[in-house]
């Protein structure tokens, strides 16, 4: 096995046991890199080749000298006997919507494709305090918006490792592919409607959903600012403890950072399950969206082999002494993907203003008679589809004369489903949870140009992630096997304000159970 598929925990010990090098490490990811990623995401990139059907496509930056310079630092630290800290010669990835001083920082967009950072986001700044090697920037859907990573301005898109000709999912698709293929150990990566969790499932990963305002957003190009949740990506749940506990808490440059202590997220993650209450709901077994024609509400069940790797996992947890609490309603669910279709586009319309080629960024070449025009032709010919379309309906769904329809109408929505989850988890109530155990998306990943294109469905991608967005509360997604197509499936765990620590904790029970099953043998097809 090479240093690049180890987990993080093991390296560190092997550092710290100097049995290896943090140069040794950076550069195994460095090799892998150059073994399965391909061309990198580029503007104008053309045709796509054959060999570019098989590769990961998930860098738009390799920062390799970079991030050699960290690594000699970090052994110059341990050869001196100081402690470079917790996450030291670690190498991660960044998603492309973290500022990182003196690199291009894009957005997975043309109109930030020249933008270069003069300042460093507080999670990435927090990586490099704790010792963490920065290799590169990874692609994204264009400002995050989309579930797949097809809508980069940057291309070839990122694919999965699993299987190349299918998505890896987004936006945080690069993250959970770099990942994944063993080309960076762990990766920051953001959720907006579940974008760690949902490209976590299909690329069989673990991704960490934080409380709203658990890790800082200073720095984050945002999207949707009371959505936006900055959070860890890594291949187990011990790396992704270890992960959050270097990025959380307050930070004096974002207040929306939330002031409550950060507790030792590895301090219990090895006691168990006994006695904890994981509910399962059957609003989570199937997905509601609106008839094309009539826009009436069907509902889907979801398929089989996703509901039946749910409940064998929670057949394992109960076996392991948890107490399963089934037929938990969770009404308000089939309403997340609609009210996050008005706010988060209200939100994104907001965000986007300030893009105007003026200040930073993309300007258009033409010359014109006033600002406004140099507005309109920089916007249109430096944003693509799907930054226009949340442009034009946030515009609208906000304007006055509608506001009270669609906007106020989600923001009480929003509210349900918020009060969903406050009765389930309330310890003096009927169900009493300390979780909720559900399925992380209602399909495995699916085709490269399959969904792209179809707005609506694409977004009903998430719909089993972004109610916990809409709630504020943490999620975990945690590989749960496979389907018949050898694609991995994903289980998600839902929690109470601040209750990562337990999250993880009965992620890594669950992890431990199922260690020596066979599923967890089988490796990516770029790896095999």
């Amino acid at each position: 096995m090479e240093l690049c598929d180890l987990p993080a925990y093991e390296l560190s010990l092997l550092l710290r046991k100097k049995q290896t090098s943090s140069e040794e490490i950076t550069l195994s990811c460095l090799q892998r890199i150059d073994a399965v990623d391909g061309r990198p995401g580029r503007l104008d990139a053309g045709e796509l080749t054959p060999e570019d059907e098989h590769k990961v496509h998930a860098f738009i930056t390799v920062t390799r000298e970079h991030a050699l310079s960290q690594a000699r630092a970090v052994d110059q630290k341990l050869a001196a006997g100081e402690d470079p800290g917790p996450l030291a010669g670690i190498p991660f990835t960044a998603k492309d919507i973290f500022s990182v001083r003196g690199t291009l920082s894009t957005a997975g967009s043309r109109i930030l494709a020249n933008y270069t950072a003069p300042y460093t986001a507080t999670p990435v700044a927090r990586m490099e305090a704790a010792g963490a090697i920065m290799l590169g920037k990874v692609n994204l859907d264009e400002f995050t918006y989309g579930s797949s990573n097809e809508s980069s301005a940057f291309q070839p898109a990122p694919r999965n490792p699993w299987n190349p000709a299918h998505v890896p999912g987004g936006s945080s698709g690069g993250s959970t592919a770099s990942v994944a293929a063993g080309e960076a150990i762990l990766s920051l990566g953001t959720d907006t409607a579940g974008s760690i969790r949902q490209p976590a499932a299909f690329c069989g990963v673990v991704g960490v959903k934080p409380t709203y305002g658990r890790v800082s957003r200073y720095g984050l190009i945002a999207f949707g600012s009371s959505l936006d949740c900055p959070g860890p990506v890594a291949r187990n749940t011990v790396d992704a403890a270890l992960m959050l506990q270097a990025i959380a808490g307050a930070d004096p440059r974002d207040s929306t950072a939330a002031t409550v202590p950060v507790p030792d997220y590895l301090a219990q993650l090895e006691e168990g399950v006994k006695g904890l209450r994981i509910g399962l709901s059957p609003d989570y077994f199937r997905i509601a969206f609106p008839d094309s024609q009539t826009g009436e509400y069907q509902e889907q069940l979801l398929p089989s082999e996703i509901e039946t790797s749910v409940l064998r996992a929670a057949e394992i947890l109960s076996g392991l002494g948890a107490e399963i609490v089934e037929d938990v309603p969770m009404a308000n669910t089939r309403y997340g993907i609609p009210a996050y279709f008005v706010i988060s586009r209200v939100e994104a319309a907001s965000n986007l203003h300030r893009y105007d080629g003026v200040k930073y960024g993309y300007r258009s070449p033409e010359p014109g008679s006033d600002l406004t025009s140099l507005y309109r032709r920089t916007r249109n010919e430096g944003f693509g589809l799907q930054p226009k379309l949340r442009i034009l309906m946030g515009m609208y769904v906000s304007a006055a004369q509608y506001s009270a329809q669609y906007y106020q109408r989600a923001l009480r929505v929003r509210t349900l489903i918020r009060r969903d989850f406050e009765q389930a988890f309330d310890k003096k109530g009927k169900y009493r949870l300390d979780a909720l155990l559900t399925p992380t998306t209602p399909t495995t990943a699916f085709k490269m140009g399959e969904v792209y294109g179809d707005s609506v469905l694409m977004q009903f991608a998430d719909q089993l992630t972004v109610p916990a967005n809409h709630a504020g509360i943490p999620g975990i997604s945690l590989p749960g096997g496979l389907d018949s197509n050898r694609l991995p499936v994903g289980i998600q765990l839902l929690g109470p304000d601040f209750s990562e620590d337990v999250l993880l904790r009965i992620g890594r029970a669950y992890e431990l159970a199922t260690a020596s099953e066979d599923w967890r043998k089988v490796k990516p097809m770029v790896l095999r």
